[in-house]
């Protein structure tokens, strides 16, 4: 028989690229990326007994993530005058040309309003329009018409 504790287990260890995701997205010092994903851990745990399984676990983790991210930065633009002013900062030097453009691509999404940030990492991990809008709240129509600024936004960024 499995526990609660084994099975939360299980799925954080299948989906712990979802927490370091939402995290390399919303922070740049490495020392609050680690802080950060212990609290998203820490948060999941915690409201894991209320995870009834209507929606994938994945689904609900990006929630957690999201919510739990965005609390922490709402946090520290109070101590912080401009919460951006790291961007570019702590890179380790690409080795090959994808490593530079995938860190071009994370420089330029991180740009994004945090919202905005959200729906084009969701989009880039294969959520339909329908998961997205159940994650964030917002209508699957929305969520369409924002995911096409969004990547209008980014190609002009990433052009430019």
């Amino acid at each position: 028989m499995f526990t609660d504790e084994h099975v939360f287990l299980q799925q954080i260890e299948a989906n712990i690229g979802i927490v370091r995701k939402v995290v390399h997205l919303y922070v740049e010092h490495p020392d609050d990326r680690r802080d950060l994903q212990q609290e998203i851990l820490y948060q999941a745990w915690k409201a894991f007994p209320a995870f009834q399984g209507l929606s994938k676990f994945s689904t609900w983790l990006y929630r957690v993530s999201l919510n739990t991210v965005l609390t922490f930065r709402k946090r520290e633009s109070k101590h912080t005058t401009d919460p951006l002013e790291v961007v570019g900062q702590d890179h380790p030097a690409p080795e090959d040309s994808d490593s530079d453009n995938a860190e071009h691509l994370y420089d330029a999404i991180r740009q994004l309003k945090e919202a905005e940030r959200a729906l084009i990492m969701l989009h880039l991990d294969g959520f339909g329009n329908e998961e997205i809008a159940d994650i964030t709240g917002l209508t699957a129509n929305n969520v369409a018409v924002k995911l096409h600024r969004i990547k209008n936004d980014l190609t002009k960024r990433l052009n430019g």
